[in-house]
């Protein structure tokens, strides 16, 4: 992985060069600072207030030379817009091409801009980054909340860009007309996606697309997935189209998604009888916890392995989930009639060493196409949404009672008999459907991984050269200058190699956003997994209401997602957003407690609803916030900032599921509050931990 001073220095446009950050300056800075206030020679706050005002004066020089630009490109925009109304008047085909040609060129400067404001905004990320890492504080906090909601901000016109829409809208306009519209007065605000775009307006799309980050609607769904996109932006389309060749198979990448949607199928779809399935095998009610909760158990192992095994291949991990998942479905449907609890158990856990989520999301992330990376990640996230209510729905279904030889078939272990066909069907698709993609060079390779993410698209920027540190240093000292940060060495660069080494990777920031993520898996996985115990008790709910009631939490899923990724992220920042739902679930959480006698089921319905829908809400928004605060090592490498999430999502599940076996101890009259009770306890906590990290979320 190359360093970014190196990286900057390499595509930095040789005409601008004095507008750039100084990196290598400020790089420079820091250590001098550590070893200043090391030896007693400078205060802390003078260090603070020096910086400050170093990485002001740069900003400032970029911003300015961002609108000087702007307004060459806007002047040269309007001598074409005359050119263009003089051709209304008296068509000519070959001028009418130059003009064709002159927009293109006014687009292609325009990519320089956007790649110039890319890097100067990794730059800053990065040197406030090193800054906070040198000093331990929390400088970035407070740089960013002082300047970005400032009246005056230089930083929102670096980050926001303010003013370059309206130059892509005229290029993109003028380009379409030219191309498409003779003689009709349609423009692309009238039928913006009909028509294919000229390849200079795809080209500035995608680059504002990535530099912004932008939270419409597929790329809220993406983030929800937490399947990252590529580092290296604005990446010339050509090569884009070398690099995947070969990789991308439609039917390879249906197939992962089809997994995705059995796997959640076959988590949910015992939901509503496993209290019925574990007292049949004279087991408490309550036990249902442990049977739900040990897929989960088994997947904390299975992801590890999954995550490695598909450095290697994407077609063997598949393969080996498909024939381990129809086992544990087997096993599932046996145990009833083995009159076992162990054996049903035992498959529960092979359904769990089935999971290959890892291995989706890596081959999204790997193998699919740029320009639809987003809509198959937001098909991930649909596949796991539809599976979650097709589960409960489809057990709802099988209702019926009767045996063949000395097999039963039932409510309670059709579940497992239809799951394994399922996966029989799906294992031969698999055999006869699948292309193994071309493998890249290993070096290539793990710079592609899932999940997470560097987006450094979204903040940096750069800093002023002062007279006084005019010395050049060498090469080598612009890429390690010694001061421990994770850029510092070749080293340093590397994937973290073990749960221990990533996790020392864990910023306070990304450690809040595990633990909303964690809290919110808990919270569900509590109002789901005691759904059908609960209200078999307090409202004496048949199996089919139970049905019902999950499948209607499953369909909230993709109708809050939209509204959220196309409208009240357009509105809001992510971080109120995650404020906001954090909120709600809290609310959700205590308008759910049995105080008042009796209890309802509107007030069990609308908690439960509040808590659910709004946990969905929280988990984009959350993975949104984790892919950009999250280090770039993270990004790459087996131990990858998915794993790092699936894990922690996955332990909250089980011990949310052994809560509910151990509160069954006390009796069911007191399950309900039991298992909210740490609910509660972990909402609030990470409520107080996103206040406390509030400013870093930007």
């Amino acid at each position: 992985m190359v360093a970014f001073g190196k990286k900057l220095k390499e595509r930095s446009i040789e005409e601008w060069q004095e507008y750039y950050i100084n990196y290598k300056l400020m790089k420079k800075k820091v250590k001098q600072y550590g070893q200043q206030i090391q030896v007693g020679s400078l205060d802390r706050r003078q260090c603070l207030k020096d910086f400050s005002r170093m990485l002001d004066h740069q900003i400032e020089k970029i911003a300015l030379f961002m609108l000087k630009q702007q307004g060459l490109l806007s002047s040269r925009l309007q001598k074409l817009r005359e050119w263009h109304d003089a051709l209304q008047d008296e068509p000519d085909i070959s001028q009418i091409s130059k003009l064709r040609e002159a927009y293109r060129s006014v687009g292609q400067d325009l990519l320089k801009l956007l790649l110039f404001i890319d890097m100067n905004a990794i730059g800053i990320r990065k040197i406030l980054k090193k800054f906070d890492k040198r000093f331990g504080y929390r400088f970035t906090n407070y740089y960013v909340k002082t300047r970005a909601d400032h009246p005056y901000s230089q930083l929102q016109q670096v980050f926001k860009h303010v003013g370059l829409g309206a130059v892509v809208g005229a290029i993109s306009r003028n380009l379409h007309e030219l191309q498409y519209n003779e003689g009709s007065y349609l423009s692309i605000y009238d039928h913006p996606v009909v028509l294919p775009q000229d390849p200079v307006v795809d080209s500035i799309k995608n680059a504002v697309d990535r530099l912004t980050n932008s939270t419409n609607f597929l790329n809220f769904m993406a983030q929800h997935a937490l399947i990252m996109q590529d580092e290296d932006l604005l990446i010339p389309q050509d090569e884009q189209a070398d690099q995947e060749e070969g990789r991308y198979h439609f039917m390879s990448l249906m197939l992962n998604l089809g997994n995705t949607f059995l796997y959640m199928v076959n988590t949910y779809i015992i939901v509503p009888t496993a209290d019925d399935y574990s007292m049949s095998l004279g087991a408490a009610a309550t036990v249902c916890g442990v049977v739900i909760g040990a897929m989960a158990v088994a997947q904390l192992f299975s992801s590890v392995y999954f995550s490695a095994w598909s450095n290697k291949s994407y077609f063997k991990p598949l393969i080996f989930s498909s024939i381990v998942l129809f086992f544990g479905n087997l096993l599932y449907a046996l145990a009833y009639d083995f009159n076992s609890l162990a054996l049903l158990l035992i498959g529960r856990l092979f359904c769990g060493f089935g999971s290959a989520r890892a291995v989706n999301r890596r081959y999204i992330s790997d193998c699919v196409p740029l320009k639809i990376r987003m809509q198959a990640s937001a098909g991930f996230v649909s596949a796991s949404a539809l599976g979650m209510a097709c589960g409960p729905a489809l057990a709802g279904l099988l209702q019926t009672d009767f045996k063949i030889k000395s097999l039963t078939f039932n409510q309670d272990t059709l579940p497992g008999w239809v799951m394994a066909v399922a996966w029989l069907l799906y294992l031969v698709w698999l055999a006869i459907s699948f292309r193994e993609p071309a493998r890249e060079p290993e070096e290539i390779h793990t710079s592609q991984e899932s999940n997470s993410a560097d987006q450094d698209g979204n903040m940096e920027k750069g800093l002023k050269k002062p007279l006084l540190l005019a010395s050049e240093e060498t090469e080598h000292d612009e890429e390690d200058d010694g001061d421990g940060s994770e850029e510092s060495s070749e080293d340093s660069r590397k994937p973290a190699n073990s749960i221990v080494a990533a996790y020392k990777l864990l910023t306070p920031s990304v450690k809040v956003q595990l633990l909303i993520y964690f809290m919110l898996k808990y919270a569900m996985e509590i109002l789901l997994s005691e759904s059908s115990v609960v209200t078999t008790y307090y409202f004496g709910w048949s199996m089919s209401s139970v049905s019902i009631f999950l499948f209607c939490l499953g369909l909230t899923v993709l109708p809050v997602n939209l509204i959220v990724g196309s409208y009240i992220s357009n509105m809001f920042e992510d971080r109120q957003i995650l404020l906001a739902s954090e909120i709600m679930v809290c609310v959700g959480i205590l308008l759910s407690f049995h105080v008042v006698i009796p209890y309802t089921v509107p007030q069990y319905v609308i908690s439960g609803f509040i808590m659910f829908v709004s946990a969905e809400v929280l988990e984009g928004v959350n993975l949104s916030l984790l892919s950009r605060v999250m280090s770039s090592r993270l990004s790459r490498g087996t131990y990858n900032g998915g794993l790092l999430s699936t894990e922690a999502g996955t332990i909250a599940r089980v011990i949310a599921d052994a809560t509910i076996t151990l509160a069954g101890f006390l009796g069911q009259s007191m399950l309900l509050n039991v298992t909210l009770l740490p609910s509660l306890i972990i909402c609030v906590g990470s409520i107080v931990a996103t206040c406390f990290t509030y400013n870093s979320l930007y």
